[in-house]
């Protein structure tokens, strides 16, 4: 259903926060993939139909101002959020603890780091219809 996805070097570091400013991180590392998901969790915890997000080493990402609370969202992963005003900044599965999905929407410079594909494209929403010419995945795609 698709080709393998290029992913586009941004500059670095990238930084980025939440709406409230009580927590701000920084990226080191350039990215290993970014997508767009369309996954019902994704929905469920963002309140929006889809997630842009960029996967990046973990030893790349560190929290440079307050410290994010967490949820665990599933039996297989969690999310990290603002306790102040609710932004959620990233994902972690634990079985890949090497990397974490952060939200592109928090980035400061969020054009920095353009999705590469679409995955979960099997739970997405009837009336959204993106027409980019991106690969799709009906999960979560080949292994990057």
């Amino acid at each position: 259903m698709g080709e393998p996805r290029r992913i586009k070097y941004p500059e670095l570091p990238l930084t980025g926060g939440c709406a409230c400013g009580r927590v701000r991180y920084e990226i080191t590392a350039p990215p290993i993939d970014a997508g767009y998901c369309h996954c019902g969790l994704c929905r469920l915890t963002t309140g929006a139909v889809m997630l842009a997000w960029a996967t990046v080493p973990i030893d790349g990402f560190r929290y440079v101002v307050g410290e994010p609370s967490v949820y665990r969202s599933s039996e297989w992963g969690e999310r990290r959020f603002c306790s102040n005003c609710g932004a959620q900044f990233e994902y972690r599965a634990q079985k890949d603890p090497k990397v974490v999905d952060v939200n592109i929407g928090l980035l400061d410079q969020p054009d920095q780091v353009p999705p590469a594909s679409h995955v979960w494209v099997e739970d997405e929403v009837t009336w959204l219809k993106i027409q980019d010419d991106l690969p799709r995945y009906l999960g979560r795609g080949p292994e990057i």
